[in-house]
């Protein structure tokens, strides 16, 4: 990776490459592997059961040795060496990925956004199936020991997930701490639960010869894509590490992955593997089979916990995802609740929120059990997947400036992978795997509505403006000036935006010092404070700011403008007002801008997203609107 890549929005160095500590490996074993480290709970009950429930020895080595090399290839080496390194200024994710590759793409810039934006959409469907199927796998361990509790597994599921969405209004800044603990015992447990398995049969060891793997797909020929469905279900969350990058820095996540983790999961689905081996025709989840009774009980209950900390990664990035999507211009104004006065990651979207707990809820109660779900889980994730490696090798070739031999052939391998699982993946539509896919479809839709509209807003006839010496020719023919400050939002850059015209039009009056402010948010995470505010003086108490935030970034315009005050600006901000277009879209009496069905989704999401006060951090009773009609 060149230097320029490796640098922040400043020239510093990259915020991934912190250095590595024991709370930073620690913190990431709480939040970035919470999802991939209880995959072992159901995903070889899933595999087991697409081979008829009683695979022989050789199949079973064929099968670990499918789920070693894919953790091997798509987490260890994918993830972890290759799109890690393609960071956004230090954060990471797919939209991050997105805004880094598609400014340097030329005409495929378009192509791209698409890849980015359905990648992004398609983890919220990932985000109501985690919670359900991982909960609900968890509490199923009881069965192990007695049927008794069986037909409270669903309610008791139900139970625990409405209490874990209903927690995230307070926020998990008080309990975040215990995360890592409670995840390295969990590591801790399923290492020693696998070890025991192997230790009986060592022979599974032998599953590391990939011969084993290619073997089984040659014996099983199309089958093995049915198959492919279940071991996939070994790599889900693989993309958080990704995701995380930015919270914790990649080496904290490379350290955690390679000492920690991957041994960890190794050896359990080695232990699951010599059970299977060692009691043909084994019943139930192979994963509680291979504790000892006495320690079900104990065993159920951790991994309760460290399931409700799986899906509570999932629920905060999807909070997190909402947020950069919002500003970079791709979903309406939510309200957003920063839960921690130190922590930045920590925040709440209530729509997001309560949408993701009712698909939830209805996953969970609809399908009953996390082997049904099974079934519905992987398609969105495979997809993202899919679309990650295109929008990496753009990063490979126009980012570090690579060959074009090197990165078709280094990302040619990922991409092999990925549609081999995406194919099988496919095959679980019928079983529920449209539920995650329509979803994103959904959310993608929208999102382009919400893109197209605004700049259709602000292409319209309405928002043609002035020029500012006309603007200033009018003040001078006789507008009385009133003491105070007004601050006028623009939607572009123009220095005399509608509304301020539209104030003086309708109450013949301006305030003393005026301020025509833009807000603009750039394609990557954080802006420094040296660049926040760009100061133009328009004339004597006149004056055009623009202000730039991240899309990470709590977008507060009151200390922006503090910055702008210090370079100059005379705002006085204890008085100041704040003035902005509270717009209604209708129907276009010329060509309409958008066909009327997006118009109409479009109006609804316009009226309904959040206003100035709390997207931009100010006073409510210093801010007030100018109501106007826009025709698309």
């Amino acid at each position: 990776m060149d230097a320029t890549a490796r640098r922040g929005a400043g020239g510093e160095t990259s915020p991934a490459d912190r250095p590595i500590t024991a709370a930073g490996a620690l913190a990431a074993l709480g939040i970035v592997y919470g999802d991939l480290g209880t995959s072992p709970l159901y995903t070889y009950q899933a595999i087991v059961g697409t081979v008829g429930g009683h695979p022989s020895a050789e199949d079973a080595l064929g099968l670990l040795s499918l789920v070693v090399w894919s953790l091997i290839i798509t987490v260890s080496i994918k993830y972890c060496v290759f799109v890690m390194r393609a960071d956004n200024h230090g954060e990471g994710g797919i939209l991050a990925l997105m805004a880094l590759v598609t400014g340097k793409a030329g005409r495929l810039a378009g192509a791209l956004t698409v890849a980015g934006l359905f990648g992004a959409a398609l983890i919220y469907g990932d985000g109501i199936i985690t919670p359900a199927i991982s909960v609900l796998s968890a509490l199923e361990g009881i069965n192990v020991v007695t049927d008794v509790f069986k037909p409270y597994v669903v309610p008791t599921a139900l139970v625990v997930l409405i209490a874990l969405f209903g927690a995230q209004m307070k926020g998990t800044a008080s309990i975040g701490r215990v995360f890592g603990p409670i995840m390295l015992l969990w590591f801790i447990v399923i290492a020693v639960l696998g070890l025991s398995g192997v230790v009986r049969r060592p022979e599974v060891i032998l599953a590391i010869n990939p011969i084993h793997a290619v073997r089984f797909v040659f014996t099983h020929g199309w089958q093995t894509f049915i198959v492919l469905g279940g071991v996939f279900l070994a790599l889900t969350g693989g993309e958080a590490l990704y995701a995380d990058m930015g919270h914790f820095g990649r080496k904290p996540i490379r350290l955690s992955w390679y000492c920690i983790v991957l041994p960890a999961l190794l050896l359990c689905y080695a232990g699951q593997t010599a059970l299977l081996i060692e009691t043909p025709g084994l019943q139930g989840n192979p994963f509680f089979k291979l504790s000892p009774t006495w320690a079900v009980v104990p065993l159920v209950m951790l991994a309760t916990f460290a399931t409700i900390i799986a899906s509570q990664a999932i629920i905060t990035g999807a909070f997190s995802l909402t947020r950069q999507a919002m500003q970079l211009g791709w979903f309406p104004g939510l309200s957003i609740r920063q839960t921690s006065g130190k922590e930045y990651g920590q925040i709440y979207v209530p729509m997001v929120n309560w949408t993701m707990m009712i698909g939830t809820l209805f996953l969970t109660f609809g399908f009953g059990s996390s082997d049904s779900l099974a079934g519905a889980y992987g398609t969105a994730v495979s997809t993202t997947m899919l679309l990650t490696t295109a929008l990496l090798f753009n990063a490979m070739r126009d980012v570090w400036r690579w060959p074009v031999a090197t990165a078709l052939a280094v990302s040619g391998v990922f991409l092999l992978v990925d549609l081999a699982f995406f194919g099988a993946n496919l095959l679980k539509i019928r079983q529920g795997g449209y539920i995650p896919l329509l979803l994103g479809a959904l959310i993608f839709v929208l999102m382009t509505i919400w893109h197209q509209g605004i700049e259709a807003v602000r292409r319209s006839a309405a928002q043609k403006p002035e020029s500012i010496d006309q603007f200033l020719a009018k003040l001078k023919s006789g507008v009385p000036r009133v003491p105070g400050t007004g601050v006028f939002f623009s939607r572009s850059d123009t220095a005399v935006p509608a509304v301020l015209v539209r104030h003086v039009a309708q109450i013949k009056a301006l305030q003393e010092t005026v301020v025509s402010l833009t807000v603009r948010f750039e394609d990557y995470p954080r802006v420094p404070l040296s660049e926040r505010a760009e100061v133009e003086q328009l004339a004597e108490d006149f004056w055009h700011v623009t202000v730039r935030f991240g899309f990470l970034e709590v977008p507060s315009v009151a200390a922006a403008l503090a910055c702008a005050k210090e370079k100059g600006c005379s705002i006085n901000l204890d008085d100041a007002v704040y003035f902005a277009s509270h717009d209604e879209v209708v129907r276009s009496a010329n060509p309409p801008r958008l066909a009327p069905w997006r118009r109409m989704l479009f109006a609804a999401m316009y009226r309904n997203a959040v206003r100035g006060p709390d997207r931009f951090d100010l006073p409510p009773e210093q801010f007030l609107e100018v109501g106007r009609q826009i025709a698309l």
